[in-house]
């Protein structure tokens, strides 16, 4: 194999008790009688592997390389890939982790009073850049058989803006409080009521003020392991924010927050460092980013094998390339076609076929509880709804009532519905693999539609004989999307399957979605938080509106620019469209943008 080459073995997947060896047995170098895919053995602890079938190891040195790939096809656990290194690529890496394991190249620069953004799919090497740069982690410059030697990593660096600071990282002078990804772990860990977790690490004594920020004021009484999933990421910033560090580093703030509360946590994070404080966001949700962002890395490369950290760039610039798939100055593309707004989202919907048309209703859950009112409306064949409001406001509880799994208290319904849902939050441990689930779901799956319209653009090749309980978020996300577009229905509904997913796997899935509503002619609701996805998916909305957690309205589904102006006129917040790409983009509250279209009443489309 030539040198820019990379054989990855992801060892923990590798199910060695549920194959043959098939990628040694059909390796040619291995059939030759070289030793090209061997059993990886644990001489330091061989208990680990008594009576245990043993995991393979791959030589890069004799491996033939991408133009080969028989192993790569014959696992049946796609646990192995063999990558050519881009030409462009000529830098040394900054670490690799062992003999087939991930490979990291460059590193993001903290700048004290800015937020640095970064953009990049799922497992591409964002957390093992952070872990670098708070000290978790000596970088070994790709020499993972020799003790990492830190005085070669800064000479590395000399003359760029990190040498500073890995060299106050050496000596010890660099703290740094970190907001961590998966936040449904911490209720695990931390027992106890929410004041007494933010008072043990607020440092600055800032935790009231963030608190109220947030809009959880009343929440420092409450036990940790009652709080919602936005409830929990809000304290969790608050947490991060309270410590007195020179490095903040915050992976992906969005998850669980609506529109609202996701511009209030960007506002408070960019005010935060502009008082002095290095701060680097990792973040799917690119109208955030895009609003958060002094500058931006882009990190490109093949998820689990290796990643290449940009130089940074405008933040304008650098999501615009990242859409366009061509980084310029890197002179490499990154993906085979641009992730594009059509700008038909403004156009008058034209209707079809009326699927169903339902009454007004009402649901209340106890005297002096939520209540929810709908007001009547019609849903056709030939759409795709979009559904947006806060947290607390009731969409959940209409899609259920759609679903028949409430009944309403007011109306008489009777929709005489097979509805397919993907609810908001998605349990799926088992020990059933993933093919096994979807195929106790649907009776197509495997047919040459069902492959090429929802297996390959969900990806689902990848993870098909992987069992349900080793999935992460994203992966089970996928696969509910995958079991709801499997099911025979009239409607498809979509409860957030933005949830966990990365910017390029959001664009897969609703393209997925929007392709078999159409072939199909099944209209699919869709409720999320993202602006961007809903952009592109819907041709109409549904606003719901009222008080979190006491009442909520759901509108008649509108024109999206109608529902969108009325949307965002709740949430006082304006948008512009990019004029090379037609994303979406949150103008400055205050800015000359922000004002002329708030005088004129468009809020999101701009005649």
């Amino acid at each position: 194999m030539s040198e820019d080459s990379l054989a990855v073995v992801d060892l923990d997947r590798c199910k060695p008790h549920r194959c043959n060896y098939e990628c040694a047995n059909y390796c040619p170098p291995n059939r030759a009688g070289k030793h090209c895919i061997t059993l990886r053995r644990d001489a330091d602890e061989p208990e680990k592997l008594a009576g245990k079938p043993e995991q393979v190891r791959i030589s890069e040195e004799i491996c033939l390389g991408e133009k080969c790939g028989i192993c790569v096809h014959k696992c049946p656990f796609d646990v192995i890939k063999i990558i050519n290194l881009p030409s462009e690529l000529d830098e040394n890496p900054i670490h690799r982790y062992g003999e087939n394991f991930f490979k990291l190249y460059g590193l993001p620069a903290p700048k004290p009073g800015k937020v640095t953004g970064i953009l990049g799919p799922n497992g591409i090497g964002k957390t093992t850049a952070v872990r670098i740069l708070s000290g978790g982690i000596t970088p070994n410059l790709g020499d993972h058989e020799s003790e990492a030697d830190f005085s070669e990593v800064k000479e590395n660096f000399r003359g760029t803006v990190l040498q500073d600071y890995l060299e106050n990282l050496e000596e010890g002078e660099v703290s740094v409080a970190e907001k961590p990804q998966s936040i449904d772990k911490i209720p695990n860990k931390f027992h106890g009521r929410v004041g007494d977790l933010l008072s043990g690490v607020d440092e600055r004594g800032v935790m009231d003020e963030l608190l109220t920020r947030l809009s959880i004021e009343d929440l420092k009484d409450q036990p940790i392991d009652t709080l919602s999933g936005g409830e929990l990421q809000r304290v969790v910033i608050v947490a991060a924010l309270s410590r007195e560090a020179d490095f903040y580093f915050l992976d992906e703030v969005t998850p669980y927050l609506d529109i609202s509360q996701r511009v209030a946590a960007a506002r408070l994070i960019k005010e935060f460092s502009e008082e002095g404080k290095s701060v680097i966001v990792v973040e799917h949700d690119l109208a955030i980013l895009d609003m958060i962002s002094d500058d931006i890395h882009i990190v490109y490369g093949e998820p689990g094998v290796y990643g290449v950290f940009t130089g940074p760039k405008s933040t304008k610039r650098g999501i615009n390339e990242y859409m366009e798939g061509y980084l310029e100055n890197e002179n490499i593309r990154i993906r085979p076609e641009s992730i594009s707004f059509s700008e038909r989202s403004p156009q008058e919907f034209i209707s079809d076929k009326i699927v169903v048309s339902y009454p007004e209703m009402s649901k209340n859950y106890s005297e002096g509880g939520f209540s929810l009112d709908v007001c009547e409306g019609d849903i056709y064949r030939n759409e795709v709804l979009g559904i947006v409001g806060p947290n607390g406001i009731g969409k959940t509880t209409f899609a259920r009532l759609f679903t028949g799994h409430l009944e309403p208290d007011d109306g008489d319904v009777d929709l005489d519905l097979k509805v397919a849902y993907k609810p908001q939050y998605i349990d799926l441990d088992g020990a059933l693999t993933v093919m096994d689930f979807l195929r106790s779901t649907a009776e197509d799956i495997g047919t040459s539609y069902w492959e090429s319209e929802i297996a390959e653009p969900l990806k689902l090749d990848q993870i098909k004989e992987q069992d349900l309980n080793e999935l992460s978020g994203g992966e089970q996300q996928r696969v509910a999307i995958a079991a709801c577009l499997s099911k025979e229905a009239d409607i498809y509904l979509f409860d957030e399957p933005s949830a966990h997913l990365d910017v390029e796997q959001r664009v897969l899935a609703i393209r997925a979605i929007r392709r078999h509503s159409e072939n199909k002619k099944i209209p699919a609701l869709v409720i999320d938080h993202d602006i961007y996805l809903i952009d592109m998916i819907a041709d109409r909305l549904q606003v719901f509106e009222g008080v979190p957690g006491e009442y909520g309205n759901a509108d008649r589904p509108l024109s999206m620019r109608e529902g969108m102006n009325k949307f965002l006129k709740n949430l006082d917040i304006t948008f512009r469209r990019d004029p090379d790409t037609g994303r979406p983009r949150i103008n400055k509250p205050g800015s000359r943008k922000d004002r002329e279209q708030k005088k004129i009443g468009e809020y999101y489309y701009v005649p």
